[in-house]
């Protein structure tokens, strides 16, 4: 009874570390976000505070002309989220609430700028369900449970909370609606797991750009994969990589011409402390780049669990 206790305690740390935090401040939706489709036992809440350093080019809009961007964000990052029973399905429920710094310079027609400032960034809300091959079960029930296929789907919402200065070009946050639905597929072979999604970030436009002037974008697409290598102990690491095109812009219906097309990679590590704390580790970079954001992230996740039995 011991080493089925110790084994459940082991699986459910390591299913119940799925990513909720944003490495990006930009609205694009560049998130590289291992275990999103796992099943975790209902009922359990989850805390989270995190920390993440980026630096590059992350300039909230690509059609801003920018030239040598060299910008700074130090982001701070809430987090709550529920393991929820959907119709006998098991779900998720999370809201993140970052707040960053953001320090740089760069050129804007060949002139000199440069910003500081300190804000929320857009809150983001979601919603998920696993469709197919991960019911909805008790924490007792848990250890009987055996991943093989699970087909998953969510949406996220990011509401236009976040600081924006309609005079200013940079901003942290987008003055407007995002929606990203997504259908993911996970497979377990062994103590590996294939993790495959695809979605696509739907904008509202923004009615205050540099004054009242209306900014508005085209859809983004995104594809993930993920590798996932479960250790025994509850540790678990994973290797991210991310592809999206898409997100032309224009301004008061004149075009940008700045398709996007971006590829990033990157790696994640999970280490669990207890029954309740774990934490986890992530870097990501820029493979290419053709228009958009490019920049380099490292960042470090605590993670409290309650609830539900523990």
């Amino acid at each position: 009874m011991w080493m089925k206790h110790k084994l459940c305690i082991a699986r459910l740390a390591r299913v119940a570390s799925a990513s909720l935090i944003m490495v990006a401040t930009t609205a694009v939706a560049e998130d590289l976000e291992p275990r999103s489709y796992a099943n975790t036992p209902v009922g359990i809440n989850f805390l989270l505070l995190g920390y993440s350093d980026l630096h590059g080019n992350v300039t909230a809009n690509p059609s801003v002309p920018l030239q040598n961007a060299k910008l700074h964000i130090k982001t701070v990052v809430f987090a709550f989220a529920r393991s929820l029973d959907v119709w006998g399905r098991s779900g998720k429920f999370d809201i993140v609430v970052p707040e960053a710094r953001l320090t740089g310079s760069a050129l804007f027609a060949g002139e000199p700028r440069e910003r500081n400032v300190t804000g929320l960034i857009d809150p983001r809300l979601r919603f998920s369900v696993n469709l197919w091959g991960a019911p909805a079960m008790s924490l007792a029930e848990f250890p009987s449970y055996q991943q093989d296929v699970i087909i998953g789907a969510s949406l996220a919402i990011t509401a236009p909370l976040g600081q924006y200065d309609s005079s200013r070009l940079v901003n942290l946050g987008n003055n407007r609606w995002s929606f990203k639905p997504e259908l993911g597929v996970s497979k377990r072979l062994g103590p590996v797991t294939l993790e495959l999604s695809a979605a696509g970030t739907f904008y509202t436009d923004n009615n205050q750009y540099l004054g009242d002037r209306t900014f508005s974008q085209n859809p983004i697409y995104q594809a993930q994969v993920h590798l996932i290598y479960a250790f025994s102990n509850g540790v678990w690491a994973s290797l991210d990589g991310t592809y999206f095109a898409g997100g032309s812009t224009s301004v008061d219906g004149i075009g940008n011409h700045d398709f996007q097309e971006n590829t990033r990679y990157g790696g994640t590590l999970s280490l669990p402390l207890n029954r309740n704390n774990s934490l986890k580790l992530f870097a990501s970079e820029g493979a290419h780049t053709r228009t958009g954001s490019e920049y380099d992230a490292v960042g470090i996740v605590w993670q409290y669990r309650f609830g539900g039995g523990l």
